[in-house]
């Protein structure tokens, strides 16, 4: 029996040693096998990489981007595509800065005579008043980047004329009688010296009218309309104030609406001392001219009676806070305030339409057929309400309802920062700022530009 049983525990044990080795073998190859994935796993990787990376390089080479031209077009989109997703994926693309989105842009400023705009800088009303965005974008565009020294590499050609900061009057009310004569002078001055006017009749040639009815230069429309737009400037485009959606004989003329001036320290001051985000205790304001007599002129025509209108149907409304003195520091009662009343006065726009917006109280637009600036950075129906002005009577029941509905929404999109920054000047101008969007808007009208390389350009695609 001990034989036979020494024999059998020799069997079990050469069994467990060879299951032991044929374990040992297994592991291994299961060893080697995950190496190799893993190995396989980190070539292919980089080997996209390497393949990602190099058209990326390829692409954004001289070579591969003059040659693309020669390309069937869907290639040329595909790559596009391709490019974009890999950049998008890998976190590459970054918000445009200006130089990027305009560097090909360029501006001239000329350089008038001081009798034209630098003199009446000593007035300090000058370059701080609601007018005051002919000297905002004459400041920051001569520390633009795309300002050109030389005239003959640019698309336009800013002409400086300080037309209403010359003939505004203490009490803010623009006399600009002389505007036509100042403006014909500065035409005749560059015309006479440099051929870039009498090149392109004035079409690459931009002007700021910052006043009530724009490129007509009077302040009452119905002489406004009389007088109609100076001869010498139907070719020109004009940076105005005053835009409405209908046909009008004063923005019969290339033109951009741009906001009145709001000064960024003035509202930078008052959110120090009163944030965008505290309290809101007036339900509805307004502080402003309000004629109610109605045989006074003003009564007859300003505001087309809807300033009187206000008054009289909620002058005794508690909802609504209505003052018709001046006060300095009212924009402390704006950014108190849920919303902010902006009906016409002399013309639709009001600069109350701007500080409104900055300072985080719903604008409640009351000017029928105006035409708003800078719509494509300013998304208005998101941010205000329109009411008509036949419906200032029911002002009450519909700022109740909106309170009641999508108030909230409203003032968040109000608390945008692009939405303030596309309505304020800067000087140096920054990126979607208020100047930044004349630009963007100038850019769009590139098709006006006289520049030879442009020019040569075109021709060589037409053939």
């Amino acid at each position: 029996m001990a034989p036979e049983l020494n024999r059998q525990t020799g069997r079990s044990r050469g069994f467990y040693v060879r299951m032991r080795l044929l374990q040992k073998q297994k592991a291994r190859q299961t060893e080697k096998n995950a190496y190799f994935y893993r190995y396989l796993k980190w070539a292919i990787w980089i080997s996209l990489s390497c393949y990602f990376f190099t058209s990326f390089l390829v692409s954004h080479s001289p070579t591969t981007q003059k040659s693309s031209t020669s390309l069937p077009k869907t290639t040329v989109r595909h790559a596009k595509a391709s490019r974009a997703l890999f950049e998008t994926i890998n976190g590459l693309q970054q918000p445009r800065s200006l130089p990027e989105l305009l560097k090909d842009l360029k501006v001239y400023v000329y350089d008038l005579p001081a009798k034209y705009n630098a003199e009446w800088l000593s007035n300090e009303r000058c370059s701080n008043h609601l007018f005051a965005s002919e000297v905002a974008i004459h400041k920051a565009l001569m520390g633009s980047e795309v300002r050109t020294l030389d005239p003959w590499q640019a698309d336009f050609f800013f002409v400086p004329v300080y037309v209403s900061c010359n003939f505004s009057t203490v009490n803010g009310f623009p006399a600009i009688g002389h505007a036509r004569s100042l403006l014909s002078s500065a035409v005749q001055l560059i015309s006479s010296n440099l051929p870039f006017w009498n090149r392109s009749h004035g079409s690459d040639h931009v002007f700021v009218a910052s006043h009530d009815f724009g490129a007509c230069f009077h302040t009452m429309e119905d002489v406004a309309i009389a007088d109609g737009i100076p001869d010498f400037l139907k070719n020109s485009i004009i940076l105005q104030t005053f835009g409405v959606q209908y046909r009008h004989p004063c923005q019969e003329v290339e033109n951009v609406v741009i906001p009145p001036y709001i000064s960024r320290e003035s509202v930078r001051s008052t959110l120090t001392k009163s944030p965008a985000n505290g309290r809101r205790d007036i339900f509805a304001f307004f502080r402003g001219k309000m004629e109610i007599h109605p045989k006074n002129i003003s009564g007859r025509f300003y505001s087309k009676r809807v300033r009187t209108a206000i008054w009289r149907k909620h002058g005794g409304d508690r909802r609504f806070y209505l003052m018709r003195q001046r006060f300095s520091g009212y924009q402390s009662e704006i950014v108190r305030s849920v919303f902010c009343l902006c009906p016409l006065g002399w013309a639709p726009w009001s600069p109350r339409l701007v500080e409104s917006v900055v300072l985080g109280c719903v604008p409640v637009i009351i000017a029928d057929g105006i035409r708003l600036p800078f719509p494509d950075a300013v998304h208005w129906p998101e941010i205000s309400l329109t009411v008509a002005e036949k419906d200032v009577g029911k002002l009450g029941q519909i700022l109740e309802h909106v309170a009641a509905t999508n108030l909230s929404t409203i003032q968040r999109n109000l608390r945008d920062p692009a939405v303030s920054r596309a309505l304020l000047f800067n000087d140096p101008m920054m990126e979607g700022d208020a100047t930044w969007q004349v630009l963007d808007s100038l850019a769009h009208k590139i098709d006006r530009s006289h520049r030879p390389s442009r020019l040569s350009g075109q021709s060589a695609n037409d053939t």
